[in-house]
């Protein structure tokens, strides 16, 4: 991950062209995130393929990939960010609109090797702090899933076997620690 150390504003930064890899703006500076590798890249695919099976036949919400958020000062780009339907941002012909202003309802982000947990840590906070119900941090190396609320304790999901806590809107939406790393297994 390298930070770019000129400062802009928000506005200037949202001026400029998407770039490869994708670029977050946080206080003030511009910091480039790690491109996914094979781990990372596959988890967010069949996850983000996942939530949008189970919450887009009830027109619930959508999972969306390295969807650019801005909000609170800050322009972040999740993994996958989950927006219900009815929080999604409509341009004037009622399609979706190209530019996301708030937080996704559910935020989800997957750790890269190279990737401080820490850097991801504070996203995710921000994210509940602006009304983000929840928060996944996935660690495919350490196969866990922190889960983060709004003022709540993280919880740690490691047993295979252990159902994940979802958002309260996408209760229909079930996975377990072991369902998720087994994606990682190519048959």
């Amino acid at each position: 991950m390298q930070t770019l150390t000129k400062y802009i504003s928000l506005e200037a930064f949202l001026q400029q062209p998407e770039t490869k890899p994708t670029r977050e703006y946080i206080n003030g500076k511009i910091i480039e995130k790690p491109m996914p590798k094979g781990k990372h890249s596959l988890l967010q695919t069949e996850l983000a393929s996942e939530i949008n099976y189970s919450l887009k036949k009830k027109r619930i919400g959508r999972a969306f990939n390295e969807l650019r958020c801005t909000f609170g000062h800050k322009s972040l780009v999740p993994d996958i960010s989950v927006f219900q339907t009815v929080n999604i941002p409509l341009d004037e012909n009622g399609e979706i609109a190209n530019n996301f202003n708030s937080p996704p309802d559910w935020t989800i982000e997957i750790l890269s090797p190279e990737q401080s947990p820490i850097k991801v840590i504070k996203n995710i906070s921000h994210c509940l702090d602006y009304g983000t119900q929840l928060g996944w941090l996935i660690d495919p190396f350490e196969k866990c899933i922190l889960v983060y609320a709004p003022s709540q304790q993280v919880k740690i999901f490691e047993n295979p076997e252990t159902v994940i806590t979802t958002p309260n809107f996408a209760q229909d939406f079930s996975l377990t620690v072991g369902d998720l790393f087994n994606w990682l297994i190519i048959n």
